[in-house]
């Protein structure tokens, strides 16, 4: 699935510039899970840009299912995002409250849901139709018909979470999907990705600070002033993923430095 080596990016500042990723390489399973924890930055916007395809990194290769998306055109990038990567971004300072996650207020949480079909070219119908099962496997079924504002923080993050799943993406990114949320909110938010986790064949990388999805990470790496390492797990609770008792051990470094 994916598979970075060497991803390095440079900002200028100064004579030499500042490494915001340096020498970063980690590898994710087809339907593996990979919990990047780290602070809010510029490092992890970056580092999340370009597993999406959205940036390119300065120098280092990101292979995604064979292609590396650090150097093909972007004809073909804009084709992967559209049929291979789904994203789901956090909510924060300065998201428009009926509007979180790039939702439209306009729309229903079916038709923003629907949307995310519109490059694969479906009928309008089949649209509609994986729209509602795609609510109803985040337990919005009852809400499809409501617009972001009739709905609270945490259902309008299941909503973004639905568009991003609605495609069946071999790829699913998430940008700190709990930030924000609390109590019945937030714990159900780490429900449903922990869920993902143990029944969906989906390569799904989460960044996120928050302990409530921490605990759950099968893998579990930090990202730290732009390098990336590995985290020894603690023992697992139970009934968390599937793959057995050791299924949450993560790999140490290897020969290329990677985790």
């Amino acid at each position: 699935m994916y598979h970075l080596t060497g991803v390095t990016t440079c900002c200028r500042s100064g004579r030499d510039g500042v490494r915001v990723l340096d020498e970063v390489g980690f590898f994710v399973e087809d339907g593996g899970a990979l919990v990047i924890r780290g602070p809010a930055g510029p490092g992890m916007s970056t580092l999340l840009r370009i597993l999406g395809g959205l940036e390119r990194p300065t120098r280092g290769s990101v292979v995604l299912n064979g292609t590396d998306l650090a150097v093909v055109t972007e004809c073909r990038l804009a084709r992967i995002r559209a049929e291979t990567i789904g994203t789901v971004a956090g909510g924060g300072a300065g998201a428009a409250p009926s509007a979180p996650a790039g939702l439209s207020p306009g729309l229903t949480a079916r038709q923003n849901v629907a949307g995310a079909l519109v490059p694969l070219r479906l009928r309008p119908a089949d649209r509609r139709e994986l729209a509602g099962e795609a609510l109803a496997e985040v337990g919005l079924a009852d809400r499809s018909e409501a617009y972001p504002g009739e709905l609270d923080e945490g259902a309008r993050r299941r909503v973004a979470l639905a568009r991003a799943l609605v495609k069946r993406p071999a790829v699913l990114l998430a940008d700190r999907p709990t930030d924000g949320l609390a109590g019945d909110a937030r714990a159900g938010m780490a429900e449903l990705f922990a869920r993902l986790w143990s029944e969906r064949r989906v390569s799904c990388i989460v960044a996120t600070e928050d302990e409530t999805l921490v605990r759950r990470a099968p893998r579990l790496v930090t990202l730290s002033r732009g390098r990336v390492t590995a985290v020894p797990r603690r023992r697992r609770q139970p009934a968390t993923a599937a793959g057995g008792p050791d299924a949450g051990a993560v790999e140490g470094r290897d020969d290329h430095g990677e985790v």
